[in-house]
């Protein structure tokens, strides 16, 4: 069975577009088509519906390609370990991590990466968190930064670090007035959360079960800057993990940030991979590259 056809077949999967799938795989369409015919009559079914619009999968296909994910995952480990054993420090990391850690802690461990690795390319997967698992489980990627828990007995976790959350109120607001709250002083609170698919949604409504506040109802957002510029437009109150208000992040004009008095809401962050990853070795590594972060970012 041809590696080459079955990489046609998975990129024409995530693109349902014939001449962009061939762009993508630097080749030509009448090439790639040519591959995935061949491929189809190898294995003597209809792998993909075609039509003049759009491109589906059949059923065979899509478990084709679910399994073809996998393969050219592991195909590709067997090369990781090549150009390890050669260099173990060399060649490409496929490193997955959630919108809302992505841009504040990247730019404070990205430089110690590079530093301490400087043959490794590493490349980043912004997602969401059940995301990262499927690229993950599918093997289109190496390793995920993710927040704790997470499920999957194939798993490895090395923690990195506890990361606070902060309440974050407009101007004036009530709870403006004393230096740190309490999980009780947001009794009755309307908070302004995160759409679905958001880890950072779920942690805030384990916050409100144990405050009595509640969610407000009528405004979910879809990032979190979104839900930055609603506060400090007066909309609401939120609440943000610590590394999304220090710098770089620039100050928010009418937004003021309160520390929870101890033991206050925070999350756990994990480097994660599976077990059977060829890289296991070297993610250990990173993992303690990772843990180096400055302590006082982490400090409400």
């Amino acid at each position: 069975m041809n590696l080459r056809a079955l990489q046609y077949l998975v990129t024409l999967a995530d693109v349902r577009h014939f001449s962009k799938a061939a762009e993508r795989c630097h080749v030509s369409q009448p090439t790639l088509s040519t591959q995935i015919r061949k491929l189809e009559e190898e294995l003597d079914v209809l792998l993909v519906e075609r039509s003049p619009r759009q491109v589906m999968l059949t059923e065979v296909g899509e478990d084709v390609v679910r399994r073809a994910r996998a393969l050219l995952g592991e195909v590709d480990a067997i090369r990781s370990i090549a150009r390890r054993s050669r260099d173990p420090h060399s060649g490409t990391l496929r490193m997955g991590i959630f919108p809302t850690l992505a841009p504040y802690f990247l730019p404070h461990v990205v430089p110690a990466i590079r530093k301490a690795f400087p043959r490794l390319t590493l490349r980043l997967f912004e997602e969401k968190t059940e995301d990262v698992l499927a690229m993950l489980a599918q093997g289109r990627l190496d390793a995920g930064l993710l927040a704790l828990p997470v499920e999957g007995d194939s798993l490895d976790t090395r923690i990195l670090f506890e990361e606070p959350f902060v309440l974050a109120v407009p101007e004036g607001h009530a709870l403006c007035s004393a230096d740190s709250v309490n999980l009780s002083d947001l009794e009755n609170q309307e908070l302004l959360l995160l759409e679905d698919g958001h880890c950072l949604r779920e942690q805030a409504l384990e916050v409100c079960q144990l405050s009595g506040a509640h969610e407000q109802l009528d405004f979910h957002a879809t990032s979190m800057e979104t839900l930055r510029q609603m506060v400090a437009a007066g909309t609401g109150i939120t609440l943000m993990p610590v590394l999304a208000v220090k710098p770089p992040v620039a100050h928010t004009e009418n937004l003021v940030t309160r520390p929870f008095k101890a033991p206050g809401p925070k999350r756990t962050i994990a480097l994660v991979w599976r077990k059977s990853s060829a890289v296991a070795g070297f993610l250990e590594e990173l993992a303690d590259v990772l843990r180096e972060i400055d302590p006082e970012l982490l400090e409400p």
